[in-house]
């Protein structure tokens, strides 16, 4: 299996190919072989003496799923819960052996639960449309009641609860991550397709058209899939952590800008990254609506790798994204308060408006993007203090290198100038992250 280059491979996994010859081709392959580590206690203070156990009886389980669990010796208070999605063919124990989310379980005192498929192609539903709803029944109901079982059981922390998956797991954390936006704060999806692309209305489990990259929609239309969801739902949105391989064959690599449109529509940022880096050889990452560690969307092409990019180390990265490295709670990427005050000065065709945001919450900003919708006629022709896309209708003011921080009740004060065609008015809404703004 390919590995980005810096990466080092973990211990095999346990045999899980005895009967693939006589799977369909299209389950072969999607098999993910994920590497593991040749001593999982290296990473960890002391030798866990923690098991995977298999929980039953755990509450509604229309498609019988089968349930696995580790709890950590050293599990903190109020514990996080990750949920780890395993690949077409897998299983919950080898997404366990396969991964290293155990051994960093032991560091930081977190929950991991492995679903696990029981039909034959040991593929997750992500294409019918009973799981393409929330409640609506088979894989993501029966994953719901173990999270409900681990929160019970555990005391575990409802707002800290997450999803990763590889390929058919990817697929399945962005169908959770739709579903349930109330359970889930965050989703890490490695190789997988937006939600609603592998939609099937004839009970077949593959959809040739998303997987070969073919299926593209606008990002309102992807947005609104992921809406349709959980139809009346108005508060906060998951964030979410995409990888993809430039070279992937069984979910091919369009489908990862795809998914960009579409949770960056979900979160109410741009499409225009607000950061681009190089964190490894051959990996360009993508951060849309923040520049930190725990912006809204993170996406990662790595270059040249193929279908089954997991890699050791990997998830260490994933832990950052969640915000579970450092045992505390994931904050929100922006804050959940802010004030807009804007003028505009006009002439015959033309006008200057000014701006000025004040973070009116409690939590520090670093790095912002407001959002408004210019009157008709106008157009932007050049600003100052940001970076304005595009120039007319909905447009996102992204800050500049030197005011992208902001402390709770600071201001900054930005402007543009813009054509128009008669009517000269400001904005009259704006939006910071996603959230509404007062006016004032």
């Amino acid at each position: 299996m390919p590995t980005p280059t810096g990466t080092t491979p973990r211990r095999p996994l346990q045999s899980l190919v005895a009967t693939l010859a006589a799977l369909l081709p299209l389950l072969a392959a999607l098999l993910v072989t994920a590497p593991t580590a040749a001593a999982r206690a290296e990473a960890a203070d002391v030798v866990p003496t923690a098991t995977l156990t298999e929980v039953t009886d755990f509450g509604a389980n229309p498609s019988n799923l089968r349930m696995y669990v580790y709890v950590p010796d050293n599990v903190t208070a109020d514990p996080a819960v990750l949920v780890a999605v395993h690949w077409c063919t897998g299983s919950g124990p080898d997404m366990y052996n396969g991964t290293e989310y155990d051994t960093l379980a032991d560091q930081y005192g977190f929950i991991v639960l492995y679903p696990s498929v029981t039909r034959s192609s040991k593929c997750f539903d992500v294409s019918s449309p009973q799981a393409l709803k929330r409640g609506g029944g088979s894989d993501p109901v029966g994953i719901k009641s173990m999270i409900d079982w681990v929160t019970r059981t555990y005391d575990a922390d409802e707002s800290r609860v997450f999803a990763t998956g590889i390929s058919s797991g990817a697929m399945m954390t962005n169908v959770l991550l739709g579903d349930y936006p109330d359970v889930f704060a965050a989703g890490a999806a490695f190789s997988g397709v937006p939600f609603g692309c592998f939609a099937t209305t004839d009970g077949s489990e593959w959809n040739s058209a998303c997987a070969n990259g073919t299926v593209t929609h606008t990002p309102q239309e992807w947005g609104d899939q992921v809406r349709g969801a959980y139809p009346g739902y108005t508060g906060p949105r998951p964030r979410m952590q995409l990888w993809h391989g430039t070279e992937d064959d069984v979910l091919r690599y369009p489908n990862f800008g795809e998914m960009i449109k579409q949770w960056t529509n979900v979160q109410g940022v741009s499409q225009t990254p607000a950061a681009t880096d190089t964190p490894q050889s051959g990996w360009t990452r993508t951060r849309y609506g923040g520049t930190g560690d725990r912006a809204p969307v993170e996406a990662i092409s790595l270059q040249g790798v193929g279908h089954n990019l997991y890699g050791y180390g990997m998830a260490a990265r994933v832990l950052t994204f969640f915000g579970l490295d450092s045992g505390g709670p994931a904050p929100q990427p922006q804050p959940g308060a802010c004030k807009v005050t804007a003028t505009t000065n006009a002439w015959s065709t033309g006008l200057t408006a000014s701006l000025t945001l004040t973070n009116t919450s409690t939590t520090a900003i670093n790095g912002w993007q407001l959002g408004f919708t210019l009157p008709a006629g106008q157009t932007i022709t050049n600003g100052w203090g940001a970076t304005y896309t595009p120039a007319s209708g909905a447009v996102t003011a992204t800050n500049a290198a030197y005011n992208a921080a902001l402390a709770p009740g600071a201001s900054v004060s930005v402007g543009y100038q813009a054509n128009h065609t008669g009517n000269s008015a400001a904005p009259g809404a704006f939006t910071l992250g996603g959230t509404a703004c007062t006016v004032g």
